[in-house]
């Protein structure tokens, strides 16, 4: 990481062709180098869960090298195995659309660039994934030119590797990686320069950009009057966060560029947070166990522990008596810490979940987070804004769950032209949206691939933050986009029309309505959690579902496992308070502690063979993360319906008919 790269480059390892055809990855793997076109179709919409499932995430350090690729599907087999990518000398990686969409973690190039991977091609890339590859030296391209100029022996000019991108990416490219970068520019050797946009209406997200623009990083000038999208610049963070997926990582790279006496730039706006393993134990194989795996898995906790120790973090941690966290940090987050035309950045690509609050939220890779702690900002290419608006009101039962699952099943989404864009959403429907249900929409913008998610902040707002913090915060006058303001595109939707949604087994774009499911689906696992689904009105609409099944005497079935995973434990208090934790044990449910669990494959509720049919109210179903079945997502009630019906079912079916099981 962090070596300057050259001004024209020659790769001499070999290319290898991320084939949908496992036969064709397979020649590859044995020594064939085969051409372009013996490997098409290339695989589309490669998710971090396939470059390095999540299990793979535990190690953080070179020994990654082994294992990119390792739950890559192509056809119906997993062709790549430990070891293969890195013995078989190759140099360069190619695939096709929408390349390293999911999840931010920067262990999927990482494990690329330990493997011997110094160039990745694609037709398109997600923001997230490209951003990690240039902070850490990684080379991309779309340019499928380059592979038999590559192949020729051909040196290629660097700046084929800049081309389209702002003044600050092509100089974090040139300088090798984004430590090497922000060590110049704090010292002064190197300055971003300030926008010079002239006045012109803004989106919101455009305001909240403008006022956070750091002018100075030595001495913290911050603010602007305007930015457009495409200006490259950086913002100051009114908040900074890190699970304990990520946070040993990053502390790991800070040690080795600036050394372990660094000093953290106000820690007290800096968080972490223990949340994603803490049911592990639950989930993992004897097997695995007895590799040594789960203590690789808890030294993360032991790493973050003593890390934020060192350096006055405040840590969301684990509950005392071991059942379970704190709570989800997305969660946390809106209910305790952001606040409207704020700036939150945390090492998950479900971060947008607070953009519900009209804060800009979005998630950032390990480089990222740790070059933050020590800057208190991040970088930014001002994103253009993806406007969906929400005509008409959504009828009684269906969710914002429903909502996103049909925006992702939408052509201009599954085909990823909203990569990059913030996406606000606007219309009727929001404004009769409480905030939990806003943040589903803003958190799973991160399934559309944009930015972020934004809701701009109104009278819902402040309540939500009243009721929930005891404070009170004034609505200013600037927090909405103005008239005029440019956006790159309008989706329209007439939310009377939409009925229950789910997505088909595979991907969150694989939407279908509940109604044109043909048959009977039996299931075998219900899951109503994650930071999507755990939220307190999600719990609600759930509890209303079984309310009406326990009152009739009905029970889930006995060959159904019915899990409940409250977001947090502010969340889980209340649903206690309320009787609904006693209705869902009461109709058979398993209640676990508060954690993210399921949704990473880390805890009770994920599927332990292939057959299995899993229906959930998480935000992604890619192979392999929530276990080897098959995952259906689904909206909380709609989850609680089909766990008591035994098969994918609508809530409707029990509120409208509680006697007559459906």
């Amino acid at each position: 990481m962090d070596k300057a790269q050259p001004d024209a480059l020659r790769f001499e390892g070999r290319i290898l062709f991320l084939s949908e055809n496992p036969v064709a990855v397979s020649r590859q793997l044995k020594g064939d180098d085969i051409s372009l076109e013996e490997a098409l179709p290339l695989r589309d919409q490669i998710s971090t869960d396939e470059i390095t499932p999540a299990w793979i995430c535990y190690y953080y350090d070179e020994r990654l090298g082994a294992f990119p690729y390792l739950g890559l599907k192509c056809g119906e087999q997993f062709p790549l195995k430990e070891g293969l990518v890195k013995a078989g000398g190759f140099a360069v990686s190619v695939a096709g659309h929408r390349r390293g969409k999911g999840s931010s973690r920067e262990a999927s190039p990482y494990a690329e660039l330990c493997a011997g991977i110094r160039l990745v091609i694609a037709e398109s890339f997600e923001r997230i994934y490209q951003q990690n590859c240039q902070n850490l030296g990684l080379l991309t391209s779309t340019d499928f030119g380059l592979i038999e100029r590559i192949r020729k022996g051909e040196s290629i000019p660097l700046s084929e590797f800049t081309r389209g991108l702002d003044p600050v990416s092509t100089e974090i490219v040139r300088r090798g990686g984004l430590f090497a970068f922000n060590e110049a520019r704090m010292k002064g050797e190197v300055f971003v320069p300030a926008p010079s946009s002239a006045c012109r209406a803004m989106t919101l997200a455009e305001k909240i950009i403008a006022r956070h623009v750091v002018l100075e990083a030595a001495n913290n000038r911050v603010g602007i009057e305007f930015v457009q999208p495409g200006e490259g610049l950086f913002v100051q963070a009114d908040w900074r966060f890190s699970h304990e997926y990520v946070t040993p990582m990053a502390a790991s790279f800070l040690n080795s560029a600036v050394g372990e006496a660094v000093a953290l730039r106000n820690p007290e706006r800096i968080l972490a947070f223990r949340d994603h393993l803490t049911f592990l134990p639950h989930s993992m194989s004897e097997e695995r166990k007895k590799s040594g795996l789960l203590y690789v898995a808890r030294s993360l906790k032991t790493v973050q522990e003593s890390f934020c120790l060192k350096h006055g973090i405040r840590l969301h941690g684990e509950l005392p008596d071991g059942d379970g966290s704190e709570g989800i940090c997305h969660s946390i987050m809106a209910e305790r810490y952001a606040e409207p035309g704020q700036v939150v950045v945390g090492t998950d690509s479900h971060t947008p979940h607070a953009g519900a609050l009209g804060c800009l939220a979005f998630g950032v890779g390990t480089t990222d987070i740790a070059s933050a702690w020590i800057t208190g900002d991040v970088r930014v290419t001002v994103p253009p804004t993806l406007r969906v608006l929400l005509n008409g009101q959504l009828k009684a039962g269906v969710a914002a769950k429903d909502l996103v699952l049909h925006l992702l099943a939408l052509p201009f989404i599954r085909e990823g032209k909203a990569i990059g864009h913030v996406v606000e959403y606007q219309g009727e429907a929001i404004r009769h949206m409480n905030t939990d249900e806003r943040a589903t929409l803003t958190n799973m913008a991160a399934e559309i691939g944009g930015f972020t998610g934004l809701v701009a902040p109104d009278e819902e707002t402040m309540s939500f933050i009243r009721e929930r913090r005891g404070l009170e915060l004034l609505l200013e006058d600037w927090m909405h986009g103005d008239e005029g303001a440019d956006y790159a595109h309008t989706i329209e939707v007439d939310c009377t029309e939409l009925g229950t949604m789910l997505a088909r087994p595979g991907d969150p774009g694989n939407g279908i309505a509940l109604a044109d499911v043909r048959g009977d689906v039996a299931i075998d696992i219900a899951y109503l959690g994650s930071c999507t689904g755990g939220k307190r009105e999600d719990i609600r609409a759930a509890f209303e579902v079984v309310d009406a099944a326990r009152k009739a005497g009905l029970r889930v079935p006995a060959a159904v496992q019915f899990f409940v995973q409250c977001g947090s434990e502010d969340v889980r208090r209340y649903a206690v308070s309320q009787g609904w934790i006693e209705a869902f044990e009461a109709v058979g449910a398993s209640v676990l502690g508060s954690s993210c669990g399921a949704c990473i494959n880390a805890g009770p509720g994920v599927s332990s063979s292939k057959d299995q049919v899993t229906i959930s109210a998480i935000n992604r179903n890619f192979p392999g993360r929530s276990g080897p079945g098959q995952v259906w997502l689904a909206s909380p009630a709609t989850v609680a319906a089909s766990a008591l019906a035994g098969k994918l079912c609508g809530a409707e079916a029990w509120l409208q008919v509680p006697s007559v099981k459906p």
